[in-house]
Order: structure tokens, then sequence, then C-alpha cells
């Protein structure tokens, strides 16, 4: 029986910058994970999502959480697909960052979303971890362009997006609770404009995962 890493490569992706891992997620995984979201990502009367997936009774996060996850996997291919990974600062897990496209092969773009526990903010992290998943787009993916988007009622999302480099354009209005219009800044990053990490990008599994795509 060959390791789940040969049968999906994302589970075998490593990116290493500093004190800073990003890496495919498991099962084993997801249980911390669902831990860690349910011990709060931002406070209650705010919603930075687009779609408000931590708006749900706590008995249904973790069940709702690994089916968008087991879902994520059983639907990559190279038509479409989402690079979810864990991230873990010095050994402990913070939270998740990823990027998600469709016809990658043509349009070389994709969209980053993230979210970090809310114990672990204002740290840097967010920052740093943003760095590093467009640092691995850009070099080891080929891809010409980053977008990201961020409600205009989230300024910490915002202030993370503009210290990597990210540039305004334009603004959508759109549904976010039910009833609810919210404005979303739409945000795009390009090669020469991204602000680097102050680590290099150390990448196990690339090989696997570049075929795995199409690359």
């Amino acid at each position: 029986m060959p390791p789940v890493a040969d049968l999906l490569p994302l589970l075998g992706l490593r990116i290493t910058a500093g004190p800073l891992q990003l890496r495919g997620i498991t099962d084993d995984d997801l249980a911390g994970l669902v831990e860690l979201a349910g011990q709060g990502i931002h406070a209650p009367e705010a919603m930075p999502f687009f779609f408000p997936w931590t708006d749900v009774p706590a008995e249904d996060l973790p069940r709702n959480f690994a089916q968008y996850h087991w879902r994520a996997r059983a639907e990559f291919s190279v038509t479409a697909w989402a690079m979810n990974l864990g991230v873990w600062h010095e050994g402990t897990l913070v939270g998740v960052q990823g990027f998600e496209t469709s016809n990658y092969l043509v349009t070389r773009t994709g969209e980053t979303g993230s979210w970090l526990g809310q114990r672990f903010h204002g740290r840097g992290i967010g920052t740093a971890m943003r760095q590093a998943i467009c640092a691995f787009v850009f070099d080891h993916l080929d891809a010409q362009e980053i977008t990201s988007g961020a409600f205009l009622d989230n300024p910490s999302s915002l202030a993370v997006s503009k210290k990597v480099g990210y540039r305004a354009n334009g603004v959508r209005r759109l549904k976010r609770r039910e009833g609810e219009l919210a404005l979303n800044q739409m945000l795009v990053l390009r090669p020469e404009d991204l602000v680097r990490g102050e680590h290099e990008l150390l990448v196990e599994g690339l090989d696997a995962f570049r075929d795995s795509i199409g690359l």
C-alpha cells in the first residue's frame, strides 16, 4: 500500500521559513485544528470570512470543519485545487494558510485565504505565513499574480495584505451574514511587489506536488 502522500502529494508538502512551517493537513491534524478554531478565531460580533463558517453551533463545528477538508481533498484535480496547509509556529499549531485556484495552468493565479487562532494574533505570525505562501507560489509554482480580499471592517487583515505588498483592486458589495451587506476590498499581488519575509524557504515534497497540479 503506497503512503498517503503518494496518493495525494499535497499531504507530503512542507514549507519551512525559520520558526514557521506550513504543511499538508492530515486526518491526525484535524482534531487539533478543530480544537484551535473552537477556542476562537475572531470576536463573536465580527465576521472576517466571506462564508461565515464559524457561525454554527459549537457541536456542529468539528463535523463541518472535517467535511470541508475531506471534500477539498476529494475534489483536488489539475483543473481546480485548494492547497490548505496547517501552520505551526515554533512547533505549535496556530492556524491554516490556503491558496485556491481553478484553470491554473492557463491563468497562473489564485486566491489566498487564512485563519489564525485568536490567542496568536498580533505577533506577526499572520504576516509571516502569508509571505511564505506567496513566495512559495511565485518561486516554485510559477504564478504570475495572487489575489485576496478582506472586508473593510477587518483592518488587521488589510494591514497584513499591505505589509506583504498587495495592491487595492476594487471593492465588491457582498452578502455576508443573513441579510447583511458588507463591502469587500479586493486585492492583487504581483511578484515584483511581494515584500518577502526574513527567512529563506525550505521546501520538501515539491516535485510530487508540481506533478499533481500538472506542472
